[in-house]
């Protein structure tokens, strides 16, 4: 029992520390950020909840990434390229942080187009590279950039750019070869420029 009363107490006292530690670390952290908001123990949860808030809007960063709009645009471009030549694929578009904006699934395109075209712009918009640009990075004893879940080296993922930062990626699977797919994908991109 002397045992149990002795853990119960060095856990409260643990939990009492790691407390005072959060509002402190708060108030270096409203100082860092030039606020004069005063937090700490004295100045009570809600002051160190302001001054928290307060720091954290300093520390916010802008990431462009493609509007709906455009990233339909681009879509619609890829996919009118490759039907022009006769091939069925699925595009994807995805936003900068790697997430579907568009997926367009050309008639009778193969149900491995969209998870080819996915992981394709996944790729792209990973390392800012066109996927054929990729593909030799990949070979090689022990572990590779292959190994990276969610990606594809092969051709057909493209980055789409804007003064040098990348904003997007698009993606297209379901034609002949790679250097088709990357073809499409580029008709794409360019009309984003």
């Amino acid at each position: 029992m002397i045992k149990n009363i002795r853990r119960r107490a060095a856990l409260g006292l643990g939990a009492a520390a790691l407390g005072v530690a959060a509002v402190t670390s708060v108030a270096v952290n409203a100082s860092a950020a030039g606020t004069t908001t005063p937090a700490g123990p004295a100045a009570g949860p809600v002051a160190a909840a302001q001054s928290a808030a307060s720091a954290a809007r300093g520390d916010v960063v802008a990431n462009p990434s493609l509007d709906i709009d455009a990233a339909l645009r681009a879509a619609q471009a890829t996919l009118k390229a490759a039907e022009k030549d006769g091939h069925r694929v699925t595009v994807v578009v995805l936003d900068r942080s790697g997430t579907v904006q568009v997926q367009l699934k050309g008639d009778g395109a193969g149900p491995q187009t969209a998870e080819s075209a996915t992981r394709k712009a996944f790729t792209a918009v990973s390392f800012g590279q066109p996927t054929s640009a990729l593909a030799g990075r990949v070979t090689g004893p022990g572990a590779t950039l292959r190994d990276m879940p969610g990606t594809l080296f092969l051709a057909g993922g493209v980055p789409v750019t804007v003064d040098r930062q990348v904003v997007g990626a698009i993606g297209v699977g379901g034609a002949p070869s790679g250097d088709l797919d990357e073809r499409y994908a580029d008709a794409g991109a360019a009309t984003l420029r």
